[in-house]
């Protein structure tokens, strides 16, 4: 009998951790890997920092994977569109993942920050950081006419 007082409770316990299972359906979204093919295209600026863009603000980029190239688009720091070129370099850092620069055309320099680009998915989006600021992209057909028209209209 005693031992059979010892034997119920380790059966009791050992039904317990049969019945936990840790192959529980996990929720995996694909994501691709960052490269120059997978980053070409026309791309849009969906959030900044966790918060939709203000309304009337835009910015969009094209990227382009055999010239190492970038078309900006963006109304941020004015009130009419303005269009920036340059080029751009992919890396993968061991540490930090897959990193983007840039510089700009006519002598403008560098970009301010390199990118971390992180959940790049299937679905069409990617998250840029450096430091506090965080940007997710979303893949998009084409820039809107009208804003290349804004962007490309001669200056007075």
């Amino acid at each position: 009998m005693k031992n059979l007082l010892k034997i119920v409770p380790m059966l009791l316990m050992a039904t317990c951790f049969i019945g936990c299972s840790d192959d529980e359906d996990e929720i995996v979204i694909p994501t691709i890997e960052v490269n120059y093919v997978t980053l070409h295209g026309d791309w849009m600026l969906q959030e900044w920092n966790g918060a939709e863009l203000p309304e009337g603000t835009y910015m969009y980029i094209t990227f382009d994977r055999s010239e190492k190239s970038f078309v900006i688009y963006q109304n941020f720091d004015s009130m009419y569109g303005r269009k920036i070129t340059g080029t751009f370099e992919l890396e993968k850092d061991y540490y930090k993942g897959d990193v983007i620069t840039g510089k700009y055309d006519f002598e403008k320099g560098e970009w301010n920050n390199e990118y971390i680009i992180t959940d790049m998915l299937e679905s069409g989006s990617m998250v840029w950081s450096a430091g506090d600021d965080v940007s997710k992209y979303v893949r998009c057909d084409s820039i809107p006419s009208n804003i290349i028209d804004e962007a490309t209209r001669p200056e007075f």
